[in-house]
């Protein structure tokens, strides 16, 4: 089969005056990195694997230009000419690996965080914000100048610490955007009303930005695509708003995204969403612009995302985050013609975007050496200076690393896996509806092992004397954890078994999953993680024709989802698909086909005939062959949730960990 050769991905592009070396540009996204409003060593090593991966332009996280911007606790300070000595070192590190540097800045208008900023939103009109239940302030025209002087300044910080450029921030009904929009610009001064005054901000801000830094200095612009909302605006509508800048050389170029803080689920889609969603505003505004360059960004993922939008002439340029995130070689890999090594995002948000938004610095479920590039040396391994044979028992996701790492670095691995198949029980997460990217990583964990030469046993269950016996340098348990199926609820400690259990038509969601259960027509699922376990199988049961009933301690369906804005998608689905929601419930007693619900705000109970009873609760670490080792006084480490239960990225943690240190 023949190879892609990404010709379009791959050829270069001139940006005033720069040379891009192909397509690809890893655009902004708040890292939350910075520690007191400065860049950190951890910021230069991120940003530099990406560059040294391959990407064209790197676009640093954005810059709050005034103090009604601030939005986390990692933003860089604004109005502060500190950080450009700290910025220089950013800069140095990108340029220095063959990429163009720009950085973002940006104002949020009228949904600003008060818990972070101790200051009132600045906004046209004074409306809420849809970040939190704050107004905000009608700003007013010294404030309106002062605003217009932070981006100028801030631009200007960016010049001294050797930027290429700057992209101003106009997306996801940010301040420009708000006085953009007739829905939230109802001033009747000189800077609403007419589309000429409503431009008139953004115009001067990056007019003033071009005076300020020179002709020879990248001006971008950011915008994004929300078709769905009434009050925002159009595609047409922001065609005539980008070319209106166009005709004044106001921008070199301008990247598309997608959703907004009035549908915040867009923003960074998860996996429930299709991809490519910036490339339908790219496609708009390329027929409505003469020379700037355009870049599609928002869940292109891949290379042959990237190429199918080039080759169709709906963009020049891609942007490619989490993508980047996930794998900071992708343009290298692709460049070389070897795609299939790249490891893939898997649009879950879980440690980006999930992270960021309990404002943690991001890291990345399949990636765990991104945020801590200066402390592991980024996805580039070094060699070992003694060689060991190493005996990793386990293939699910924290093994999988673990052998792979510790290949990569020139040890002699083998893996034992118990079972036919790789992957664990992650592997049945990748079995749920639209879960499929976690099937496509365990193939590439397949791929990568086999071609490094490591040692799969499949089916070979090992005992404390088959390890012994291996005489190996290093072991390394992976063996994973069980569903206690006891049906012990965390909201009724008092009770270690759910009264009736022995009556049967008990499952765990891991036995669902694996088709070991044979579910009836009728089925509860008492989920208590509020995560895709319980989530994602009453989804798999209601699309296969089960009558489902989810039950929560929770006040959501999918609570813990709301960290990577998956639960509103999610429960949309559930409720199409039929999904009843008990909340804030517990299940007090089964009768082997009935459960009593009872409410946790006001005891009251239910009763609800059911064929199957699902538990989706908290695992226990499978460390029975831990113990047997330990008798033998056989020495090992173990990693993953043979330690303690926990998610993927944990997991997979661990393994990279432990292999860095062999």
């Amino acid at each position: 089969m023949d190879r892609p050769t990404f010709k379009h991905l791959f050829t270069p592009a001139m940006l005033r005056g720069k040379t891009l070396r192909n397509r690809i540009v890893f655009g902004a996204h708040t890292a939350n990195m910075a520690v007191e409003g400065l860049p950190t060593e951890r910021h230069v090593a991120y940003y530099a694997e990406r560059a040294i991966g391959g990407a064209a332009m790197v676009v640093v996280e954005p810059m709050p230009v005034h103090a009604a911007a601030v939005l986390t606790r990692g933003n860089f300070r604004h109005g502060d000419d500190a950080v450009i000595p700290h910025f220089r070192k950013v800069t140095e590190a990108i340029r220095g690996n063959g990429a163009v540097a720009i950085q973002q800045l940006y104002h949020v208008g009228q949904h600003g965080d008060a818990d972070n900023s101790f200051h009132a939103g600045w906004s046209p009109s004074g409306l809420p914000s849809y970040h939190d239940s704050d107004g905000s302030h009608r700003m007013n025209e010294r404030e309106i100048e002062e605003t217009i002087d932070g981006f100028v300044q801030a631009a200007r910080r960016c010049r001294e610490a050797g930027f290429d450029g700057v992209e101003v921030w106009a997306a996801y009904h940010g301040l420009l955007d708000q006085f953009w929009t007739p829905w939230s610009n109802r001033r009747d001064d000189c800077w609403g009303g007419s589309l000429e005054n409503r431009t008139r901000f953004s115009r001067e801000v990056m007019a003033r930005i071009r005076k300020a830094c020179g002709e020879d200095f990248i001006v971008g612009l950011a915008v994004n695509d929300e078709p769905d909302v009434e009050v925002a605006l159009g595609r047409e509508a922001l065609a005539e708003i980008v070319a209106r800048h166009e005709s004044e050389d106001l921008l070199d170029y301008v990247t598309c995204g997608s959703g907004s803080y009035f549908d915040f689920y867009k923003l960074m889609p998860t996996f429930l969403y299709p991809e490519k969603l910036g490339a339908d505003l790219a496609a708009t505004l390329k027929g409505a612009l003469k020379h700037t360059l355009v870049t599609a960004e928002s869940h292109i993922r891949t290379p042959e995302n990237a190429e199918s939008v080039l080759s169709e002439g709906r963009a020049d340029l891609v942007s490619i985050v989490r993508g980047q995130i996930a794998d900071p070689h992708l343009a290298t890999k692709a460049r070389e013609g070897r795609p299939e090594d790249i490891r893939g995002c898997l649009s879950c948000n879980q440690m980006c975007w999930g992270r960021r938004s309990r404002d943690y610095w991001i890291s990345c479920l399949v990636n765990p050496s991104a945020g801590r590039e200066w402390e592991w040396g980024g996805d580039r391994f070094v060699a070992t200076s003694r060689k060991k044979r190493i005996l990793v028992v386990g293939g699910g996701p924290a093994g999988l690393e673990a052998a792979r790492v510790a290949t990569e670095r020139g040890h002699k691995v083998t893996l034992a896996e118990a079972s036919s198949r790789l992957g664990g029980q992650f592997r049945l997460a990748g079995m749920q509806p639209r879960r499929a990217q976690i099937l496509d990583l365990i193939d590439w964990y397949e791929r990568q092992l086999t071609k490094l030469g490591v040692e799969i046993r499949y089916n070979s269950y090992m005992s404390a004397e088959d390890i012994e016996v291996e005489r190996a340098d290093e072991i390394i348990l992976a063996t994973g954890s069980l569903p206690p199926e006891t049906g012990f609820q965390k909201a009724l400690p008092q009770f270690d078994t759910l009264p009736g259990i022995e009556h049967g038509n008990v499952f765990s969601a891991e036995a669902v999953m694996a088709r070991e259960a044979r579910p009836g027509k009728r089925v509860i699922v008492l989920d208590e993680g509020g995560n895709w376990k319980g989530c994602g199988t009453a989804w798999k049961l209601a699309e296969d024709g089960h009558q489902v009933t989810l039950v929560t301690p929770d006040a959501l369906v999918g609570k813990e989802l709301q960290r990577t804005t998956a639960d509103f998608p999610l429960r949309r689905a559930l409720a199409r698909l039929g999904v009843r929601f008990m909340t804030e419930s517990v299940i007090t007693q089964w009768s082997g086909h009935a459960a009593t619900i009872v409410s946790l705000l006001d005891d009251g109970s239910s009763e609800i005939e059911a064929d199957t009873l699902v538990f989706a609760t908290a695992n226990m670490a499978e460390d029975t062959l831990a113990g047997e080792l330990a008798e033998r006084g056989i020495a090992f480490t173990a990693i993953g949730d043979c330690v303690a239960a926990r998610q993927a990225p944990y997991a997979i943690h661990e393994g990279r960990k432990i292999a860095l240190g062999l």
